[in-house]
């Protein structure tokens, strides 16, 4: 699917007038089908007073990680950066957590909402130096357009 395409079908589960949590499942659900390299795709949550990021819809093999250490991991990182990290190879990353060993390329992008992370979209991909500028700039209006939904 054509990233236009792909934008148009988001905005309309967006604004669909389901749950949160089920337009963030669909949010992952087409995702994961319609771009090639997308073999994860999930959001996680912070808990701010404990530290913690919990995970909430995904699409992709389940995974042991269901909560994570502010700081641990690209994901624990992105909770304290507050900016979104892209990594080419995982193996080059120490503080790397990995949910499958089949996972060779990261990208995280933060849900800020009135100037506070309250979560984050995770994507993994089976492919090397899979995420270009085209995911990271696609994942960041998607990711501007979920805390407009956590604002209405």
């Amino acid at each position: 699917m054509e990233r236009e395409q792909l934008k148009i079908s988001l905005t309309e589960i967006i604004k669909s007038n389901k749950t949160i949590n089920e337009r963030l499942q669909e949010i992952c659900n087409l995702l994961r089908l319609n771009v090639a390299h997308y073999d994860w795709v999930g959001f996680y949550f912070a808990d701010a007073n404990k530290r913690e990021l919990h995970l909430g819809p995904f699409a992709g093999l389940p995974t042991d990680h269901t909560t994570i250490q502010f700081g641990k991991g690209i994901c624990g990182q992105v909770a304290e950066s507050n900016e979104t990290f892209l990594v080419d190879d995982v193996t080059a990353q120490d503080n790397y957590i990995s949910c499958n060993i089949d996972v060779k390329s990261e990208i995280v992008v933060p849900i800020i909402v009135n100037g506070i992370n309250i979560g984050q979209i995770d994507i993994d991909s089976n492919t090397a130096s899979a995420f270009t500028s085209e995911d990271q700039k696609l994942l960041e209006w998607l990711t501007d357009e979920i805390a407009e939904m956590y604002k209405g």
